[in-house]
């Protein structure tokens, strides 16, 4: 808490003026931790109660408690949740006015013009940079630069509130809340739409060939259902490397690669990432060309490519050995007909590509030099007579806006792309331990507080937690497997066969009694 600054910047929030609290923002924060790690909900009560059993001298410490006359008097749960007000309210974007001296037929209006105020994109970004620092610091300094990959997701979080009915125009009483789509992967269970928030997290997996990490969340992000969750993720992680954490692999679902380029890929391209990606259905396959070239699933392939081979998709699960051995033969044969990257991308996204014949893949009738390779390359049957430019050049350019919104690190649906978007179940094993029902898991009635910079404050405060508990499984179990191999096995001892005496029981060590044949 004291590394991330984030006390200090909740308190230059409050309002200055009249006599000093007893109570600061460390205090409160601290409260919260503490009733979290204990595996209680994240309500005010909860942390009240975790302050006033801690120990007098710590609770001294911490302000909770005065000495005065020769006794110790605790601050009331009063004091407790009005300072959390007031500090949150100094960095929302959207606060919720009182309405006790509102008519009703009036309120939507008046809660319009709380929140037309010049700071609100202020106070957002204040927000933002709070839970930013909160979560970094979480992580310690041996795993800061461990890794540089990222799984991301999003999961629903239903807030306290319920909405309003149609025939009831007047705000919910939690505004910043909105309807939104839960989509249920567990079997038997349906999706369904939900009141509250998107909440997302960037979660840091291994790099590629690398020893396994603690999946630490490096970034978060709390939002009304009615943003783009792309957008808002985008936005995130453009905000870590601008913190100076430079960006790896970015492992996303179908659900982020299916937006608009501009949201999600071209920014993350630009900010250094590496996108590893599942396609969208309506994605995958052939999508028009480019100089000739057949643009399919991101890349560019040879204009004579067997049109079978466009059909390829992901290796389903549960496939046999035999199954997968024949899928990644004919992700390899499609792999030959791919146009091969001369050079990184220029400043501009400009990359020039080479033809596969030229770059020895495959055996062309066009490209006298490719005559000459084995027999067990595949060879070019059917090439066009008229030659398109991508054929009579040996290489081109090519523009970022193609394939802009499928574009990747490795190729789709072959081997290399299953082994590393297996990582980005990262993610949804964040999210699973998050709502961990014998910890005090999220769920609805976790947080029982209404508005966005409450519910993402306390969201943050739980990712910091479980960030704390994941680090402390990670070392102890490196530290079992340590022991374990620098402890040599044992030998067994190799007991010799002794054949007993006709008639012994070698086990009772006296005569068996001898049966009739």
């Amino acid at each position: 808490m004291d590394a991330s600054g984030v006390p200090e910047m909740l308190d230059e929030a409050m309002p200055s003026g009249g006599r000093p609290r007893q109570l600061g923002a460390r205090t409160v924060l601290l409260g919260v931790m503490v009733a979290l790690n204990e595996g209680r909900p994240a309500q005010l009560e909860a942390a009240w109660r975790a302050l006033c059993n801690l120990a007098v001298p710590d609770q001294l410490s911490l302000g909770f408690a005065t000495s005065k006359d020769g006794a110790t008097h605790s601050a009331t749960y009063r004091q407790v949740s009005d300072t959390f007000s007031v500090m949150c309210h100094g960095v929302d974007p959207t606060p919720v006015p009182s309405f006790r001296s509102v008519p009703e037929a009036h309120r939507a209006l008046h809660l319009a013009a709380a929140r037309s105020g010049v700071d609100a994109v202020a106070k957002e970004a204040h927000l933002a940079q709070l839970c930013d620092a909160l979560i970094e610091a979480s992580v310690p300094a041996p795993y800061k630069n461990a890794s540089r990959s990222l799984a991301v997701d999003w999961s629903d979080h239903e807030t306290w509130s319920r909405p309003r009915g149609p025939e009831n125009p007047q705000p919910a009483n939690d505004p910043d809340a909105s309807w939104g789509h839960a989509k249920r992967n567990a079997p038997g269970a349906k999706d369904c739409l939900f009141f509250g928030y998107y909440a997302q997290v960037a979660t840091m997996v291994g790099d590629e060939g690398n020893e396994r990490v603690p999946e630490l969340v490096r970034r978060m992000a709390l939002h009304a259902p009615r943003l783009d969750p792309a957008g808002v993720m985008a936005q995130t992680l453009v905000r870590l490397r601008d913190d100076g954490v430079p960006l790896g692999d970015v492992l996303a679902d179908c659900g982020y690669s299916n937006r608009h380029p501009a949201t999600f890929a071209a920014p993350l391209r630009a900010a250094g990432a590496a996108l590893v990606m599942d396609l969208h259905p309506a994605d995958r396959g052939r999508r028009g060309t480019f100089e000739g070239a057949i643009a399919c699933n991101g890349a560019l392939y040879c204009p004579a490519t067997p049109a079978a081979l466009f059909d390829l998709g992901p290796l389903h699960r549960g496939a046999t050995p035999s199954e997968r051995a024949a899928h990644d033969t004919r992700a390899a044969e499609l792999a030959s007909y791919k146009f091969s990257a001369l050079a990184a991308p220029d400043a501009d996204g400009y990359q020039r590509v080479l033809c596969p014949a030229a770059a020895g893949k495959v055996r062309c009738p066009h490209k006298a030099a490719s005559l000459a390779l084995s027999f067990n390359r595949p060879s070019v049957q059917g090439a066009p007579e008229e030659l398109p430019r991508c054929c009579a050049q040996a290489s081109i350019t090519v523009p970022p806006s193609v394939n802009e919104k499928t574009r990747q690190k490795h190729d789709y649906a072959g081997p290399a792309h299953r082994v590393s978007y297996n990582r980005r179940t990262a993610a949804e094993r964040t999210f699973a331990s998050l709502a961990d029902p014998s910890i005090g898991g999220i769920r609805r009635g976790w947080c029982r507080l209404f508005g966005l910079a409450k519910n993402t404050i306390m969201y943050a405060l739980a990712v910091a937690v479980r960030n704390v508990r994941i680090v402390e499984s990670f070392e102890r179990r490196r530290d079992q497997e340590a022991r374990a191999a620098a402890i040599a096995p044992r030998r067994s001892r190799r007991r010799r066969h002794q054949v007993s005496a006709p008639g012994k029981d070698e086990h009772a060590g006296t005569e068996a009694p001898l049966t009739p044949d």
